[in-house]
């Protein structure tokens, strides 16, 4: 009798607990669930910080070469510009966030710091060439390019695996429903 009552209260316990995940797993997977507005805006500052990894390494290379300090004035806007642009996507990902998966809001939350970094180090190049015009390549202007190349190589890349994560889950996702309602 013991034993039969035993097990009745571990098939209860059992039963309860099954019941309780069948509850949460969905909300669990909602949570979880991507946004399809942040992975848009993703792929979007992917792209820009491609173009900015571009634009850094132009820059970088403008050292090399015996250009006039407009040539290296020009080339800066273009990336203040760019990190400007940026900088609005990474802004409306932030108010996104609360909204965003987690690896989304994983995304946004690392992109930051180095979006913050690239904008110090433009200024900062864009001071040094304000304030010495004649010998514009002095001083700590060719670091904060370097610096600026560095920053916005690993942003791009950190952004675009990130979203190359986004479409593989998708991708896995897609065949999982597949196999699902194949064994139906």
């Amino acid at each position: 009798m013991r034993i039969a009552r035993t097990s009745l209260k571990c098939a209860m316990v059992g039963a309860v607990l099954v019941s309780m995940w069948m509850l949460t797993a969905p909300m669990a997977r909602a949570q979880n669930a991507e946004n399809p507005q942040v992975t848009r805006l993703l792929a979007d500052a992917r792209d820009q910080a491609a173009v900015l990894a571009r634009d850094a390494d132009e820059m970088e290379a403008l050292i090399r070469s015996d250009v006039s300090w407009q040539s290296h004035a020009a080339m800066l806007d273009e990336i203040k510009e760019h990190t400007n642009q940026l900088g609005h996507t990474a802004k409306q990902l932030e108010e996104m966030r609360s909204s965003a998966s987690v690896w989304q809001q994983q995304a946004i939350d690392r992109m930051m710091p180095l979006l913050k970094e690239l904008a110090t180090n433009t200024t900062a190049a864009i001071n040094h060439l304000n304030e010495n015009r004649l010998r514009p390549t002095t001083g700590n202007y060719p670091e904060y390019l370097k610096e600026n190349t560095e920053t916005a190589r690993q942003l791009s890349d950190m952004i675009s695996s990130f979203v190359k994560y986004g479409e593989t889950r998708a991708k896995l996702e897609k065949l999982e429903q597949r196999l699902e309602v194949a064994s139906k």
